[in-house]
């Protein structure tokens, strides 16, 4: 009991805005039918203080109107700060029980009007729609010993409305707290579903990082292996090398072979679980020698398949080959997925310092079949270009077909006898 006081102070002893949030399909509308709703009870509040309360009864209504426009203007300032405006609610209450008490005839209601209460209400329900739960039945049970107070102190018997006001205010305030945990809850779950999709996002971002990672695996320790046998080889093919050539060819092989060993280490925290993985890491990577068969097996599903080389071929990285070879593997694997029956065409442009990669397909002749789960094609591909410090644009070409173009550089030039004649590098 001791700890009441405090925690009424902190939750109620505040002005601070809280807007009434826009509705996702009426929009401001409700805003609108709240002023409305308070300016006509309000007039009829008014209304009904104006008049006599015995006839020949001489009374001035000044004060009265005060505290009925006040309480109409409650309802106007729930819209933004709802617990400022239950207060002011409240007060007008409270003030107007009491100035009434002996003018207001046993057949009416007291210590409210039916228009005192159905503002009252209305501004319950905007609180409640706002604050928790805890704070709306603090507010009910306040406004309740609000009417209380005037009623026991009445000096002569009234028709007693707080029963009345008890269920309205009630109902008001569940429905408020109802609407407002569903409205909670429906923005925790957008909020949970974003950081779903996020997460989904970037553990597919690192799936498909680690299997580049084991691909590109092979690559370099294929050259770790020749820089290995190269450096334990040359010594013999000197003449009389001298014994700094020797301990240098030898450390060389030693860094080598060290560094092979901890490829392997890699590769073993790399490796997935899986018995597909498992079983294909042995397999070698596959370079743009095997883009014929890539052609060919998808030709085999019905698709028309064109392609095209422009420029000189000349022997590319392996990590670039290997790069090419899976973005055009991916976007003819997206052709059959998402164009059936689409004429898909593979372009490779050599340059002097990289590979243009482009597949372009037309329009599909009938809707594609849903397809199970979310693919990551394009994030691999975009992921394989990001780490040669290359480009990848995809995108809609006008016809209604669906193109992906790759630039993949590479560090050193094509030697001279494989560049082009044109003065520029082809496209």
């Amino acid at each position: 009991m001791r700890a009441v006081p405090g925690t009424l102070r902190d939750d109620l002893w505040t002005v601070a805005r809280d807007p009434l949030p826009r509705m996702r399909w009426l929009g401001r509308l409700p805003h609108g039918h709240a002023v409305l709703f308070a300016v006509l009870i309000g007039w009829l509040n008014m209304a009904q203080f104006q008049e006599p309360a015995r006839p020949g009864e001489a009374q001035d209504p000044a004060p009265l109107i005060w505290f009925v426009v006040l309480q109409s203007a409650a309802v106007l300032l729930a819209l933004t700060r709802p617990i400022a405006a239950w207060w002011l609610s409240t007060a007008m209450l409270l003030v107007t029980a009491l100035a009434v008490d002996d003018r207001v005839p046993p057949q009416l209601l007291y210590p409210w009007n039916f228009a005192q209460i159905a503002l009252h209400t209305l501004v319950l329900f905007l609180l409640a729609l706002r604050v928790r739960p805890r704070i709306a039945a603090e507010t009910l049970v306040l406004t309740l010993l609000a009417g209380a107070v005037p009623s026991a102190l009445a000096s002569h018997p009234h028709n007693d409305g707080l029963d009345d006001a008890l269920t309205v205010f009630t109902i008001a305030v569940v429905v408020g707290a109802a609407l407002r945990g569903r409205r909670v809850a429906r923005t925790r779950l957008v909020e949970q579903e974003e950081l779903t999709a996020e997460e989904r996002a970037r553990r597919t971002l690192l799936e498909e990082r680690n299997r580049i990672a084991r691909e590109l695996h092979d690559v370099v320790a294929h050259h770790m292996s020749v820089i290995s046998i190269q450096a334990q080889v040359a010594p013999h093919l000197a003449e009389n090398p001298s014994d700094e050539l020797k301990e240098n060819l030898a450390g060389i092989r030693q860094n080598a072979v060290e560094a092979l060993a901890e490829l392997r280490r890699v590769l073993g925290v790399l490796r997935s679980e899986d018995a597909l993985a498992d079983g294909a890491r042995h397999a070698p990577q596959p370079t743009l020698d095997r883009l014929d068969e890539l052609v060919g097996t998808v030709r085999g599903t019905g698709i028309t398949i064109l392609t095209d080389v422009t420029g000189e071929r000349w022997a590319l990285p392996p990590g670039v080959e290997l790069s090419a070879f899976r973005i055009v593997q991916e976007a003819l694997s997206n052709v059959m997925r998402h164009a059936p029956g689409a004429k898909a065409r593979v372009e490779l442009g050599y340059q002097r310092r990289g590979l243009a990669v482009r597949v372009v397909n037309t329009a599909p002749d009938r809707p594609a079949p849903p397809s199970p789960g979310a693919g990551h094609g394009l994030l691999g591909m975009r992921e394989r270009a990001a780490m040669l410090g290359g480009e990848l644009t995809t995108g809609p070409t006008p016809d209604g077909g669906y193109e992906v173009i790759a630039v993949l550089p590479t560090d050193h030039p094509a030697p001279s006898a494989a560049r082009p004649e044109t003065a520029e590098d082809p496209v």
